[in-house]
């Protein structure tokens, strides 16, 4: 079976299985999931969620969170993991949308590279559920099971994946279904405990690369 036609099969059964899926930080705004996706390195998106309702409620909004002093903000982010070099990060990140950007979020990838702590994960993630746009999330999730389903072989520098899964996941199904891996991921092809193969709607399509 080629690349692209497992992909199909793969993009078919996860819609079935998750038909409703989005990204699991919260947010309301797009410079808020820019914080949050910088914060969620290493660290689950449920705490992530507890710890940005300090943040805001002190900086409301850019402007705020751009004047803050950076030991405050690492003060409040440290519960996160790493909280020195994200606070920092978030710190020039606001600062930059604010001077160079009037305080709203680019809606371009090249522009959003150009954000301190924006990689091309962050920058995929603003461009497919703020924007809307085709958008392929090459989290922890998305490379794991790619490689344990066929979909990549052995790969797992997360440019090359998304590169790779560009050239086989039909870009209108791109942001959906790599939430939906994540989904996945967290439900059943497990990465701290042995797979659920058992209860998987992959089974028997899945090149199993379990290591």
């Amino acid at each position: 079976m080629r690349k692209k036609e497992l992909a199909q099969i793969v993009i078919d059964r996860l819609k079935n299985e998750y038909p409703y899926t989005d990204c699991t930080l919260d947010y309301d705004e797009a410079w808020k999931l820019l914080v949050s996706v910088r914060l969620a390195a290493q660290c689950t998106d449920a705490r992530v969620n507890v710890v940005v309702q300090d943040l805001y409620a002190r900086f409301p909004d850019i402007e705020a969170l751009a004047n803050a002093d950076v030991d405050e903000i690492e003060a409040i982010v440290k519960p996160c993991g790493l909280g020195k070099s994200k606070a920092k990060d978030i710190s020039a990140c606001m600062k930059m949308l604010r001077d160079v950007y009037d305080c709203k979020v680019p809606d371009n990838m090249d522009d959003l590279l150009k954000l301190p702590g924006v990689g091309r994960k962050s920058a995929n993630l603003i461009m497919g559920d703020v924007y809307g746009q085709p958008a392929i999330v090459t989290d922890t999730h998305c490379i794991r099971l790619s490689n344990r389903i066929g979909l990549v072989d052995n790969e797992k520098d997360p440019k090359k994946v998304e590169m790779a899964l560009w050239k086989i996941i039909p870009p209108e199904e791109s942001n959906n279904f790599c939430h939906r891996m994540v989904d996945h991921g967290r439900a059943v092809c497990t990465a701290r405990t042995t797979p659920h193969c058992d209860k998987c709607v992959l089974e028997d399509i899945c090149k199993k690369h379990i290591k």
